[in-house]
């Protein structure tokens, strides 16, 4: 059976995951990326590097962004979002973005594009020795759908 996700549920799709795809658009090219994020139930929040994507954005601050909860090919959800980047520079919005970010709780085997530090899981004592951009996307619109169907559990994945 396919459906519309609840507003409830996109929040909880959101509020889940860590990793979602964020997609710019500039000067005749869209460009989406994987992203590794936060989520407060207002913004997504992520840091990054100087690069295609944070050209991109601030050129042109309009952005989407999507993420996918995967048991499945027959049971899956999936949001998008529509909303609006910013970069944060000044404190105290880049610490208490950095501090969502690193209050996330991470799989012990994970990427260095999702830790902030050298030292994971060991914060550091200041966060603003943290490196990087970090920026934040108002989402303003948001859909989501699925997919849910029984799978034989003779399959082993029901």
């Amino acid at each position: 059976m396919f459906g519309d996700l609840s507003q409830q549920q996109i929040e909880e799709v959101l509020q889940s995951q860590i990793i979602g795809r964020l997609g710019c658009h500039a000067d005749g090219v869209t460009y989406i990326v994987p992203v590794s994020y936060a989520y407060d139930g207002e913004y997504i929040y992520g840091r990054t590097k100087e690069g295609m994507k944070i050209n991109m954005m601030r050129k042109n601050r309009e952005v989407c962004f999507e993420v996918d909860v995967m048991q499945n090919m027959a049971n899956w959800q999936s949001v998008i979002a529509w909303g609006e980047f910013e970069e944060l520079t000044q404190e105290p919005g880049r610490q208490m973005a950095l501090k969502k970010l690193n209050d996330r709780v991470l799989p012990m085997v994970t990427s260095a594009t999702t830790k902030l530090y050298e030292e994971w899981p060991f914060a550091p004592n200041n966060l603003q020795t943290i490196t990087g951009i970090v920026y934040r996307v108002r989402l303003k619109k948001k859909t989501g759908r699925f997919e849910n169907n029984a799978v034989p559990s003779f399959l082993g994945w029901g």
